[in-house]
């Protein structure tokens, strides 16, 4: 299994559950901006307690590695759980998705777009794929989250809204970093 078959894997299992989802993180950031090398696939999704044994069903323990005390806990804290698929080593961060004015203004937003001839998933906005990055540094500090700004700034800036990134930036407490990256491009 390469990463697109995982991909279109996820999304055909969360489609035909009726769990709503959007694709995330460098997946999203690559779709966007400069392609980058990546062993996962991250996605939020509104993962509810009455959707997890048919959820696991999808990811049968033949294939792939989830704990299903570990997806539990996440639904419980709004948190993650990971899926593994140990032939491949590739793995999907599943995020459960939070309950903030930004979350659930950012999973409003979701947009489809293609994963493959044919087939479409919902992806986050670059808008918000700018702003989580910004928020992941200011945790972290890792300078890829810039460098992956940088590149989608390159690639997409003119579909990119400005004025909400600064917006959310600004309600965020990140109008010092984005200021800072918008002085570089």
């Amino acid at each position: 299994m390469d990463q697109a078959d995982l991909l279109r894997y996820l999304v055909d299992a969360l489609e035909e559950l009726g769990i709503d989802y959007m694709i995330t993180g460098s997946q999203a950031s690559i779709f966007y901006g400069e392609p980058r090398f990546t062993q996962d696939i991250d996605v939020v999704v509104d993962l509810k307690p009455d959707h997890l044994a048919a959820f696991i069903e999808r990811f049968p323990s033949a294939e792939f590695y989830l704990s299903e005390e570990a997806a539990r806990e996440a639904i419980r804290t709004r948190g993650q759980f990971n899926i593994i698929h140990p032939d491949s080593g590739m793995k999907i961060d599943v995020v459960v998705k939070k309950d903030t004015p930004y979350d659930r203004a950012e999973f409003e937003r979701r947009q489809r777009q293609p994963i493959v001839p044919g087939k479409e998933a919902y992806f986050v906005r670059p808008e918000d794929v700018v702003l989580y990055k910004m928020l992941y540094y200011r945790e972290g500090g890792s300078e890829r989250h810039l460098r992956d700004i940088a590149g989608m700034l390159r690639i997409s800036r003119s579909e990119i809204d400005i004025e909400y990134v600064t917006a959310w930036a600004q309600r965020l407490g990140l109008s010092d970093i984005w200021k800072a990256i918008l002085g570089q491009t």
